[in-house]
């Protein structure tokens, strides 16, 4: 092998490439510059790929740039021999490296052509562009879906925005708001309906809105149309009915026909209507009465006199002067009626000055038990402190007595009646019911009796002047109404509570005298009510006090849940384990009393707190028999600090036995 070499490098026997070219200069120069060209560009050729491999080591398929550089490199020296042999005939030494070249362009040329659809696969620089554009379209594309999702967005935020602004004002809203299909189906039912109707939303949903209404029904699918602006009669839940304003308007959703109905509470309104008619009235009778008391005293003046005249000129003649004399008696008595209706037209004159009401009072109580007949028991009860009223004391005393003399006609078979008298205010809640009343601080007088009671429709009618429920000739029906017209006249007001089987109390509110500091102590008192977060039950039949009620017991912090009566209370008691007290009315319909029903729910739920409400103090009940002296009784009508503090004192008393 060595031999074959040897003899393969030997060039003695040869001749150098230049003899074939016969030595001819501008030829071997032709070759020597052209193969020294071609394999300068050769060898620079691998320098540059090796830069391109070094530099970029994320190129694919490296290992081809290099063998493609050594098999440059290799054809480049092949030319630089091709020169060397034309002086130096080594035609071995360039044989064999054009072996190696030949090796280097099989084995390159052999890798390349596996290669090669890979190689294809690379994009060009023109498929890169067109992917660069499509790139770009999808960029502007992106950025406008990104603008137009963001505008989406913003519209959707600004959506929930509006839909929370109006969700808030709908759900706070005073009023009712219902909104209902063309088939009159109830849609959206807020919590001002809730409290109205006495339905919770999920109870009326889909229900036809007939059942809030005490005419209206279910008739048509064109039903909804028939429900107009203007005022309605509206049906709770419990039965009861109540006087509402209803405006109803249309809209179109999702191209459906929708209504929206806005229900306003029309019951203070109308008892407000109802007081302002009934004190028209009182006030026309007044002006009717007082014109006809004053024409009829100059009449009265004419017969008195002439009568006393003829009684002085027959003393001869005692037959005839008895005419007389029961002439002027009549046109006494008749004097004392016109006088009584001056008083109720407050067309008397008054001469008001501050009267201690506890002393005035203790005097009457000695002029009363010499008065009213024996079996009338007399007591008194006076609040703390000095109690002044700004009034006439002669009127004062006056209605004082009428007030106790219809007390003692109430009891034929005797009883008891309490003078009482303490400092009070009358509060907004007070004059929803009376808002002919100034709130402020009054001196309160109350004559109470344990006698028969008055029935409501005589109590809406007992200070008309004449009206009386006594047997003819044993009264005429001007007591009250002095007491009215002395009471008005004096800037006050009167009220009567009356329950039929309990008795009557008459409470007279006078200007207090030095009512300034009377109304700071009860700001100061009010401020300082005690509240509570409890669940309270309220059982009250008459449907304004149980309103009236639960508005101010639900704004000292309590949940509220109402009935009408003591069976529907003791069902509510045995389904809601939430409610912590009852507060009860002691006399309803239906019946049960108060005092049965708190008996009952004790059997229910044992040591449950009981308060309950009556017109009477808690002393006159238990006096009665109809209470245990360890009730706890807030009398009617009461203020705000008063109610707060019998509720405290309900839940911290120990439960009574059954």
């Amino acid at each position: 092998m060595w031999a074959y070499f040897e003899r393969l490098l030997d060039s003695s026997m040869f001749s150098p490439h230049g003899i074939c070219l016969l030595w001819e200069p501008e030829l071997i120069w032709l070759h020597v510059v052209s193969d020294a060209s071609i394999a300068l560009a050769y060898f620079s050729i691998p320098f540059a790929l090796a830069i391109l491999v070094t530099k970029r080591r994320d190129l694919k398929f490296g290992w081809v740039f290099w063998a493609f550089a050594v098999f440059i490199m290799a054809c480049g020296l092949t030319h630089v021999l091709s020169i060397y042999t034309l002086w130096v005939p080594v035609y071995g030494i360039e044989g064999i490296v054009k072996a190696l070249t030949a090796v280097a362009s099989v084995v390159t040329a052999g890798a390349l052509w596996p290669l090669l659809p890979k190689i294809l696969s690379i994009p060009s620089p023109f498929e890169l562009r067109q992917v660069q554009a499509a790139l770009e379209e999808q960029e502007t594309k992106n950025r406008d879906a990104a603008q137009l999702l963001g505008q989406v967005s913003e519209t959707q935020r600004a959506l929930r925005e509006s839909m929370t602004r109006l969700t808030a004002v709908v759900e706070t809203a005073v009023d009712g708001v219902i909104l209902f299909d063309a088939q009159a189906c109830i849609l959206l039912f807020n919590p001002a309906c809730e409290r109205l109707f006495g339905y919770r939303a999920d109870e009326v949903m889909n229900r036809d809105i007939g059942v809030l209404m005490s005419k209206e029904r279910p008739s048509s699918p064109a039903h909804a149309q028939r429900f107009a602006t203007g005022e309605a009669v509206g049906l709770r839940k419990d039965g009861s009915s109540f006087p509402m304003n209803l405006s109803v308007g249309q809209a179109w959703q999702d191209g459906e026909l929708i209504y929206v109905a806005i229900v306003h509470d029309l019951t203070r309104r109308k008892l407000t209507e109802q007081q302002l008619q009934q004190a028209q009235k009182m006030e026309t009778v007044g002006q009717l009465s007082g014109g006809i008391a004053h024409d009829f005293n100059n009449l009265l003046t004419v017969i008195i006199g002439n009568a006393e005249y003829l009684s002085e000129q027959l003393r001869e003649r005692p037959d005839l002067r008895r005419f007389a004399d029961d002439i002027c008696q009549s046109g006494e008595r008749g004097a004392e009626l016109t006088q009584r209706l001056l008083a109720f037209s407050r067309r008397q004159l008054l001469q008001p000055r501050a009267i201690e009401c506890r002393e005035l009072l203790t005097s009457m109580h000695k002029l009363l038990k010499r008065t009213l007949r024996e079996n009338i028991e007399i007591s008194t009860a006076f609040g703390a402190g000095s109690i002044l009223a700004f009034a006439d004391r002669a009127q004062l005393e006056s209605a004082v007595l009428n007030l106790a003399l219809n007390a003692q006609d109430a009891m034929p078979s005797g009883g008891h009646l309490t003078l009482s008298t303490e400092l009070t205010a009358i509060d907004e809640h007070y004059r929803m019911q009376h808002p002919e009343v100034a709130s402020g601080s009054y001196a309160l007088i109350a004559v109470t009796d344990d006698g028969e009671g008055m029935a409501p429709d005589v109590i809406e009618r007992a200070f008309e002047p004449f009206f009386t429920t006594k047997e003819v000739g044993k009264g005429s029906g001007l007591g009250l109404s002095m007491v009215y017209g002395f009471a008005k006249q004096s800037g006050g007001h009167v009220s009567i509570y009356s329950e039929p089987g309990l008795g009557t109390t008459v409470r007279i509110y006078l200007p207090h005298a030095g009512g300034e500091q009377s109304l700071a102590d009860i700001a100061a008192r009010k401020e300082a009510a005690p509240r509570g977060h409890e669940t309270i039950l309220i059982a009250e039949d008459d449907p304004f006090v149980r309103s009236s009620v639960t508005l101010r017991v639900e704004a000292l912090g309590y949940r509220v849940i109402s009935a009408v009566n003591g069976k529907e209370a003791l069902q509510l008691l045995r389904t809601n384990p939430a409610i912590d007290l009852l507060f009860t009315d002691i006399v309803m319909p239906g019946g049960m009393s108060g005092w049965e029903l708190a008996d009952q729910a004790r059997r229910i739920r044992p040591g449950l707190p009981v308060l309950f409400s009556s017109g009477y103090a808690l002393e006159t009940l238990v006096e009665q028999g109809r209470a245990h002296a360890q009730s706890i009784v807030l009398t009617k009508p009461y203020r705000n600090a008063e109610l707060a503090r019998r509720l405290r004192e309900a839940f911290a008393a120990a439960p009574l036995p059954s």
